[in-house]
């Protein structure tokens, strides 16, 4: 006679384990690799926007080379396009997993805790708002320098030192591009520090160096960039 079988008898189905974009370490793992990209692009660029204090010659040469580098292999501007579909690529995988880890982070914690969660610094209670406001200053900066949409002055295609001083002469354009920067050094000083952590670079005997390292690189990066446009103003470049 079979023996009937239990609820205790029955074997637990297995449960799968979430995949690597679906758990949390995943979504922190592209946020850092993600991050780095744009760190490198980042100092690239500044490297470049510096090219302005050597004059119009050498910058509007920069310029030129940028659309031309890899040839003859590459086809005119076939670098610069890849080179914007990965950093678009990096922008838009950093923008949905901080968003996501942001709610999920939102919904892990308790209500019924009057006082909220004191958080470690200044600069990881703005992440969030400076992701939104580079967020918006890039869609600008494109905007501003690359298409000419709005640029002030009339856009000269090819002219790019032309084209940087007409937008630092405006106290707007001064004004966005600076705060943005700032932005940019808060969230480079938090974000490598955070990179370097869920990356297993960060600990204990390297804490000290990779905090200063965090704090040169943003240091260095907001200086270099806001150093454009107050060298427009100042008539240092002109």
């Amino acid at each position: 006679m079979a023996l009937a079988t239990t609820k205790t008898d029955r074997q637990p189905s297995p449960t799968r384990s979430p995949g690597f974009w679906s758990s949390t370490i995943g979504k922190k793992t592209v946020m850092a690799v993600s991050g780095l990209i744009m760190l490198g692009y980042l100092l690239a660029h500044v490297m470049g926007n510096l090219k302005v204090f050597l004059g119009p010659e050498e910058f509007n040469a920069y310029g030129h080379w940028l659309r031309t580098m890899g040839a003859p292999v590459l086809h005119h501007s076939w670098a610069l396009w890849l080179v914007r579909i990965v950093l678009l690529a990096a922008v838009v995988a950093h923008a949905v997993s901080a968003y996501q880890l942001s709610r999920r982070d939102l919904k892990a914690r308790p209500t019924a805790y009057v006082h909220r969660r004191k958080r470690s610094s200044y600069a990881t209670r703005t992440m969030r708002w400076g992701g939104v406001i580079l967020a918006l200053f890039i869609v600008w900066h494109v905007l501003d320098l690359t298409t000419g949409t709005v640029h002030p002055g009339g856009f000269q295609e090819g002219h790019p030192y032309q084209n940087v001083v007409d937008t630092f002469s405006t106290w707007y354009g001064n004004v966005i591009y600076i705060v943005a920067m700032l932005a940019v050094g808060l969230h480079v000083r938090h974000g490598f520090w955070s990179a370097a952590q869920t990356l297993g670079v960060g600990n204990a005997r390297r804490e000290r160096l990779l905090k200063t390292l965090a704090n040169g690189i943003a240091l260095a990066l907001t200086v270099g960039f806001v150093s454009v446009p107050v060298a427009v103003m100042t008539g240092v470049v002109s």
